[in-house]
């Protein structure tokens, strides 16, 4: 993980004969959460909304649209 405060980067080492599938591969296994971290800002104290909070607003929104679907095959069906 580089770090601003220390100066401290991490070498990847690889050598003249690795394809770029190779240095992917070693790429990623030496990718942590550490430095995932530096790019996602993820607060765990944070409380997000509740799960049942969420179904019931897809399901809302879900009978909304099933409505208006409704109505514009009925208002579609009376001009023909």
């Amino acid at each position: 993980m580089a770090s601003d405060k220390n100066g401290v980067f991490r070498v990847l080492r690889v050598k003249k004969t690795d394809s770029l599938k190779t240095i992917y591969a070693k790429a990623r296994k030496a990718f942590t959460a550490a430095d995932l971290a530096l790019y996602v800002n993820i607060d765990l104290n944070e409380k997000g909304i509740p799960g049942e909070e969420v179904l019931a607003q897809l399901e809302t929104a879900h009978k909304e649209e099933l409505e208006k679907m409704r109505t514009r095959k009925k208002k579609k069906k009376k001009r023909a």
